[in-house]
């Protein structure tokens, strides 16, 4: 099969791989139907993951078919469609029963898919504990509106849902690539008073201009000001970091009213620092990590019932023997790419 292979720091390449075969009771093999590629695979090839191995599969963003069950797995059968979950995770461990799933205590626990173990940017690919990572598509949701459910768009309910986001807030997301698109879409379940989105690209903007109105814009060099004006107490009741450098890593904290509650999504390159003599006095909540992707089922239904929509994100397709060029319009964000989806076969 084709398989999509870190090869080493800075190289990617399509190979011809065996396809995946059952190790355990509890995998599933999934033909993959539609992936996509993530900011996250680019920090792999760049050297970001040092715990990503090379000779794997990446990617970890998919949807596809259910060919065969390990003889434990009871929640998916062969046919049906699913999407697969960007973490690996047992349901049994301390974390796991506590909803942080990221940080499953098997040794494949966690993100693992494309990093640690073959992902899907392949024709087939091994899902280890599939009852806990596969979900079923409903009949009336087409592939490309599941794409994201595992990953980004499970990314942006997650933060979400932890920043305990309220209808009198005044709530700002920093950064409208694809997480953050995700992340803006499930913070307007919550109905706050204002959301505020912060990004410098004018084709981002744009976008976020076209499809959602209602959504106060600015840039990062007038975001400070701009938050000042349009909030109650001196600043954002809830900040949401999605870009992931060390200005939108400041300028998170800075926005932030007194007691606000600051969610770190982001994926950094190298380490931040907060300096806290600046800091005294604003007393804020800091909440970060990885996503704890457990509520796939929750947004399924979401989708199905047409409260979210992420298909317009799909600005781009290819077969997965073009996911060369695929990379580099998005690596090089070309053509107001925002997200590419990736069809399986040759």
């Amino acid at each position: 099969m084709l398989a999509y292979t870190y090869v080493e720091h800075g190289k990617f390449e399509l190979l011809e791989k065996l396809r995946p075969q059952i190790k355990d009771a509890r995998d599933a093999i999934v033909r993959v139907t539609l992936g996509s590629i993530c900011t996250s695979d680019l920090h792999i090839k760049h050297g970001s993951v040092p715990r990503a191995v090379p000779g794997i599969t990446v990617g970890h963003e998919m949807v596809g078919i259910v060919e065969e069950v390990g003889s434990g797995v009871i929640s998916v059968r062969p046919g049906d469609r699913v999407t697969v979950n960007v973490e690996t995770f047992c349901g049994e461990c301390f974390f796991c029963r506590h909803g942080y799933v990221n940080n499953c205590t098997d040794p494949d626990g966690g993100w693992a898919l494309g990093c640690r173990i073959d992902g899907g940017q392949a024709e087939y690919v091994r899902v280890p504990y599939a009852e806990q990572g596969l979900n079923r598509i409903p009949d009336n949701v087409s592939d490309e509106q599941a794409l994201f459910v595992g990953d980004v768009l499970a990314t942006g309910f997650w933060a979400t849902r932890i920043s305990e986001i309220s209808e009198d807030d005044t709530v700002l997301i920093i950064g409208a690539g694809p997480t953050g698109i995700c992340t803006l879409l499930c913070v307007m379940l919550k109905k706050p008073r204002r959301i505020i989105v912060c990004e410098r690209s004018a084709e981002r903007i744009r976008f976020v201009r076209e499809h959602y109105p209602d959504v106060l814009v600015t840039e990062p060099e007038n975001c400070r000001d701009f938050v000042l004006c349009n909030s109650d107490h001196g600043g954002a009741d809830v900040v949401l970091e999605v870009a992931g450098s060390e200005e939108t890593f400041r300028l998170a904290w800075e926005c932030a009213r007194p007691n606000a509650i600051v969610t770190i999504v982001a994926l950094y390159d190298k380490p931040q620092f907060l300096p806290l003599p600046d800091m005294y006095g604003k007393n804020l909540i800091f909440k970060t990590g990885g996503v704890d992707g457990c509520d796939c089922a929750e947004i399924l239904s979401l989708i199905e019932q047409g409260r979210i929509d992420t298909t317009p994100l799909i600005t781009h397709r290819f077969p997965l023997n073009e996911i060369e060029e695929a990379y580099r319009i998005f690596e090089n964000k070309l053509e107001g790419v925002i997200k590419i989806a990736i069809t399986g076969g040759r």
